[in-house]
């Protein structure tokens, strides 16, 4: 930071067998549940049987936000976020895999340590308003201790889009190029090190392959090899309004 839904399907067999209507047979899952809305600053439910975590994440402010949470996306309905550019963002509604302060996920092969890490893919897709100032962003932590439930030593970020006069921690240290795209990299530190890879070209909709990012982070000592990735986290820093931002689909796969 700065600082498969469910479907049912019902159907229905009416047969006349000597004059009697049989009973309609119900075949399949159960109708898909509604989606779940959280207003509460630190809400957070489960999603996909507990593989992710969905949370709204108003870490940085007391004005009010709402996500609706239907499977593995959210979509921001509510966010009455004024900030200055020059601080934090008001918040991170987010989902992720992996532990954060403690609330954890099951089955996603995390954590990992960095120098052990054979494989991390993700695809995410988002909707971005034209309205507001914020930044849609993957967030991932590290750290000497495994599944750690505080702070974590390390923030790797990766931006996809943003909007309004906003810029990552510290200051820009060149270039990359990743996934076929080109990053502008960025480092500082604020009690913890961050880095963070702002693509040059925005878009919203990636198939990426975490372990280049990691690499490249230990490589300019951001992150050290020993260290483990403890979670992977993909939303919003919204620092004005915020009202549309959405994941439409999220997944990430660890080994």
């Amino acid at each position: 930071m700065f600082n498969g839904n469910n479907r049912g399907r019902r159907t229905a067999l009416a047969l006349a067998v000597s004059g009697l209507a049989l009973s309609s047979l119900s075949t399949g899952a159960a109708a898909a549940q509604p989606a779940t809305t959280m207003c509460g600053k630190y809400a957070s439910t489960q999603v996909e049987g507990g593989r992710y975590i969905v949370q709204n994440n108003v870490w940085g402010a007391d004005t009010q936000q709402c996500i609706s949470v239907d499977g593995s996306s959210f979509t921001v309905t509510t966010a009455n976020h004024d900030k200055a550019t020059d601080g934090s963002p008001a918040g991170y509604p987010s989902i992720y895999a992996g532990c954060h302060y403690g609330n954890c996920t099951t089955g996603t092969g995390l954590p990992v340590r960095a120098d052990r890490m054979t494989e991390a893919t993700t695809s995410w897709d988002i909707t971005t308003p034209e309205t507001g100032t914020y930044n849609a962003a993957y967030d991932l932590w590290f750290d000497p201790q495994p599944s750690k439930s505080g702070q974590n030593a390390a923030e790797l970020m990766i931006w996809l889009d943003h909007r309004g006069d906003i810029q990552p921690i510290g200051s820009p240290v060149g270039t990359v190029t990743i996934d076929g795209a080109q990053w502008e990299v960025w480092t500082g530190n604020v009690g913890w090190n961050v880095i963070s890879y702002v693509r040059t070209e925005t878009t919203d909709s990636v198939d990426l392959d975490l372990t280049a990012f990691s690499a490249d982070a230990v490589e300019r000592g951001s992150v050290e090899p020993s260290w483990y990735l403890n979670s992977v986290q993909a939303g919003f820093e919204p620092w004005v309004d915020g009202t549309g931002l959405a994941t439409n689909d999220f997944s990430v796969n660890v080994g």
